[in-house]
Parts: C-alpha cells; sequence; structure tokens
C-alpha cells in the first residue's frame, strides 16, 4: 500500500482569522448601536444628496407646523421649500427611493422599504413638491410682521393625515425612527424619476 498523502487546499492564520472576526463584530456592534435591536435609529438626518423621493399610503400625525423655508438642494445653494414638522408620526408603506446616475451613465435606483408601520419623532422635512390628500384638525394660519422670511407666516394643526403621497424633498431628519420590516435593495433603470422637473 502507498503512503498516505495530505493535501492543504488552504491555511488559516490564526491571528488574522480572529482580526477578521473581531472586526465583523465591531461592525455588527456599531449597527445595532444606529439601528438598535428593533430597527431604530436615533437622529437621524438626510440631505445633500440632491432630490430623493418619499411615497406612503398613509400617513398620521401629532403637533403639525409648516413653514417657508429656502434650503440647499443637489443643483442649488437656494430653493424654496416647504418645512414639515411633526411631533409624532406614523406611516403606513413608507418607501424611499434615490435616483443615482453611474459613471458609465446608466441609472440605478435606490430603494428603502417599510412593509410594517414607520413610527418616527421628531420629523422635519423640506420638500419642493407634495401630491397628496391632506386632512387637517384644528388648522391655524398665523402671520406675523417681520421681515424674516421663515417666520412670516406658519401654519399649524394638532394633527394631520396625508394619504396617497408623493413627495420630492431634498432634506429629512427624525430624532428616532423605527422601520418594521425594512428592505433596502437597489434596481437597474431606464432613466430617472422626473417628478416636478
Amino acid at each position: 500500500m502507498g503512503e498516505e498523502r495530505k493535501e492543504t487546499v488552504g491555511k488559516t492564520w490564526k491571528k488574522k482569522f480572529f482580526i477578521a472576526l473581531f472586526a465583523g463584530f465591531l461592525g455588527l456592534g456599531g449597527l445595532m448601536s444606529v439601528f438598535g435591536f428593533t430597527g431604530t435609529a436615533f437622529a437621524l438626518p438626510l440631505g445633500g444628496i440632491g432630490d430623493f423621493y418619499v411615497e406612503f399610503d398613509e400617513l398620521n400625525g401629532k403637533g403639525f407646523q409648516l413653514l417657508p423655508h429656502i434650503g440647499e438642494t443637489g443643483n442649488s445653494d437656494a430653493e424654496p421649500m416647504i418645512r414639515n414638522k411633526i411631533e409624532e408620526v406614523e406611516i403606513k408603506n413608507l418607501h424611499i427611493y434615490k435616483d443615482i446616475q453611474m459613471p458609465t451613465g446608466g441609472w440605478v435606483r435606490v430603494h428603502i422599504r417599510a412593509s410594517g408601520p414607520t413610527k418616527i419623532s421628531g420629523l422635519i422635512q423640506d420638500a419642493r413638491m407634495i401630491d397628496a390628500d391632506l386632512s387637517f384638525k384644528e388648522l391655524a394660519i398665523k402671520e406675523q410682521n417681520t421681515d424674516d422670511f421663515s417666520t412670516n407666516w406658519s401654519q399649524n394643526a394638532k394633527t394631520i393625515t396625508i394619504k396617497d403621497a408623493k413627495l420630492v424633498t431634498d432634506y429629512l431628519f427624525q430624532s428616532v425612527v423605527s422601520l418594521d420590516g425594512t428592505k433596502i435593495y437597489v434596481e437597474k433603470i431606464d432613466e430617472p424619476d422626473m417628478t416636478y422637473q
């Protein structure tokens, strides 16, 4: 009988393995600290990347305030916008997406979808276009004698309901957000969304 042969396909260096394993756990721990164990993120801003789109079936909010605003977009330093502030929000079927042109000239769309309810505290959102059905409770419009554009007038309501919405926005901030059943994915598209062009 012949001599038994041992073949080595690959070799793992223990030191490198444990460094990579530790780095992986640190990265996972960092991700968990941002989203928590329930899909919750704290003080999450999204802006300065040009237009992105927000769609949802229904939003119910408490403590609504609408203000005029001049904000920065991906193409301009100063664009007229509507700043919405809502203290507490629950959204059904939230979909946020951004179209990005690739260096080769093609386009991709990055999607964030929440199949379950999305709960937000401390929402601030700057919109350039809102296409939706709106209803308010205890709506009040207030005007002030001031030269400051951003405080010249405001619109406040105890509650707001928005249905079948599509928003073109350039800035989104949430103090706390919890997204149930979140899916994040990328798809190739033929051309970008040209809403509000």
